[in-house]
């Protein structure tokens, strides 16, 4: 069965076209590396020993996907392709909002013209805003987000639920992530921030590795064990795996058109403090980090119950917090000893 992975030179997008060719799928990518390095291919062809077919395009591109929907017998696309820095999000909306949005109407548009039946989106958390109860299930309300790159992922959605609702041969799911981090256990593929990271196991890497002089920790007087945020971090390779069962539940679905929503996270949450202890303990190095002031529009905590994917999809998390933040110190030290694969 193909697959075409839009954005799949990205952090989880690598990471789902290997566990894609694992489960028996043959994954095509889409990238245009405006948030990924073509670093991604090349460790992907290593741990895979052979290419994946890649296309260089934008997904906002309409001549460029006719045409690669023409060559390529998909049947079914996973999209990952986005603009996806809040801090950027919230000072450039437009930008945002025309990317996002447009290039999720088009794919929808394309897969309706060729045929095509299942679509799985990434979606965010994020929709969540600061709940009031938790854990944060399927039903929770959806909040205003905090940001424009959060209410893109409510928009695309909703337009994707609306979409099926109005009858279009479309099988959808919309995957909720909540903090992925780690990497690809080979130290092949993992996350290469464009900048200062945005995401916290990035920053502590990085700040280990000497690359950050420290880690600013925003704010130790929530109300939460230590005084930190609380998140829901969850293994990348697990998230990929994720996106396989999502793939294998639509193909299980014998009506034409549906929709649904998934939290996928581990159903545990753990505080800033907990992540950098847990790192040091377990890479035996020591951070340099301050605590700092609050930071506006963080949420205080959040993190999910996984009861709906664990029944209905028969996916679950298997990996732990401690192999997570060895698999993305592992992938920070090869990237400092392979600095030139960054440099393309």
């Amino acid at each position: 069965m193909r697959i075409l992975v839009t954005g799949g030179a990205g952090f989880i997008g690598s990471h789902t076209v290997v566990e894609l060719l694992n489960a028996g799928y043959e994954p095509v990518i889409i990238d245009n590396f405006s948030n990924s390095n073509r670093s991604a291919l090349a460790g992907l062809r290593q741990i895979l020993n052979h290419d994946v077919p890649f296309y260089e395009a934008d997904c906002n591109d309409q001549q460029a996907l006719n045409d690669i929907f023409e060559k390529e017998n998909f049947q079914g696309a996973i999209h990952f392709a986005a603009h996806k820095a809040v801090g950027e999000s919230v000072a450039k909306p437009l930008m945002y909002y025309r990317n996002n949005l447009d290039s999720t109407i088009l794919l929808l548009e394309t897969m309706q013209q060729y045929g095509v039946p299942n679509l799985v989106f990434s979606s965010s958390c994020t929709v969540y805003g600061q709940p009031e109860h938790l854990p944060v299930t399927e039903e929770t309300p959806r909040l205003p987000a905090q940001s424009p790159y959060g209410n893109t992922k409510a928009i695309c959605e909703d337009i994707i639920r609306d979409t099926v609702h109005a009858g279009a041969p479309i099988k959808a799911v919309a995957l909720r992530y909540f903090n992925p981090m780690g990497a690809h256990p080979s130290g092949l593929i993992g996350e290469l921030p464009l900048g200062v990271p945005g995401n916290l196991v990035p920053y502590i890497t990085q700040t280990a590795a000497g690359i950050r002089e420290k880690l600013t920790v925003f704010g130790d007087d929530y109300d939460t064990p230590d005084g930190t945020c609380i998140r829901d971090f969850i293994h990348v390779v697990d998230l990929a795996k994720a996106h396989v069962q999502a793939l294998r539940l639509l193909d299980s679905r014998q009506e034409t058109s549906y929709y649904d929503i998934f939290n996928v996270g581990t159903g545990e949450g753990n505080t800033v403090l907990e992540i950098i202890r847990t790192f040091e303990e377990v890479n035996h190095v020591k951070l340099n980090y301050t605590i700092g002031p609050r930071r506006p529009g963080d949420v205080e905590k959040i993190y999910a119950q996984v009861d709906k994917v664990n029944q209905v999809m028969g996916w679950r998390a298997e990996k732990t917090l401690a192999e997570g933040l060895q698999d993305a110190w592992r992938w920070e030290q090869n990237l400092q000893k392979n600095k030139s694969i960054v440099s393309e």
